[in-house]
């Protein structure tokens, strides 16, 4: 069985884009800016054992406002920047009522299938608290970006550890494993 690191894409891996007044997902592929860290810690991950796993909710496709074809130019970008394993998709929006949209735990179960993933030694890293409730309604070990304590409606025992952002959250990872 492999294990794997789940990672959130927008915010952890790329930026997000000021629109309306708000932190969003890129529409374009030129608004697609990934931080400079990112490549230097999908390594460190994957060194350290870990499939590198992206696992990202983007409704804009079902709302009509990012075309398909948009976010594959992204996810090759992605691909040739970062030595990602795989990319999971959710096109969907809330009110569609699909199973692999965060919270909801689909993308993190499906890749376990699909790449043998032993869900119990596997991490989730992302930057909201729907990443953080699908990591653990599947059964991961999780870290959340950012600097902020967020209240989750969960046991206390299964706060995520807080990180900075990716790189700190791959070292935390590696510096668990020499423990």
């Amino acid at each position: 069985m492999n294990k794997a690191i789940f990672i959130d894409r927008d915010g952890v891996i790329n930026q997000l884009v000021s629109r309306d007044g708000g932190k969003y997902s890129p529409r374009l592929v030129i608004d697609f800016q990934i931080f400079p860290f990112v490549p230097g810690a999908i390594k460190q991950i994957r060194e350290a054992g870990y499939l590198a796993v992206v696992v990202t909710n983007q409704p804009d496709i079902s709302r009509g406002l990012l075309k398909p074809d948009v976010l594959d130019e992204m996810h090759q970008l992605l691909r040739a920047v970062c030595q990602v394993d795989a990319i999971y998709v959710c096109p969907h929006d809330d009110s569609d009522n699909c199973l692999c949209r965060k919270p909801l735990p689909g993308m993190l179960l499906q890749a376990a299938t699909d790449l043998s993933i032993d869900i119990s030694s596997s991490w989730m890293i992302g930057d909201r608290d729907s990443d953080i409730q699908a990591g653990q309604k599947a059964g991961c070990r999780n870290i959340l970006i950012g600097t902020q304590h967020r209240q989750y409606g969960i046991p206390d025992k299964s706060n995520p550890i807080l990180s900075k952002n990716l790189m700190s959250a791959a070292s935390i990872i590696s510096n668990t494993l020499e423990q």
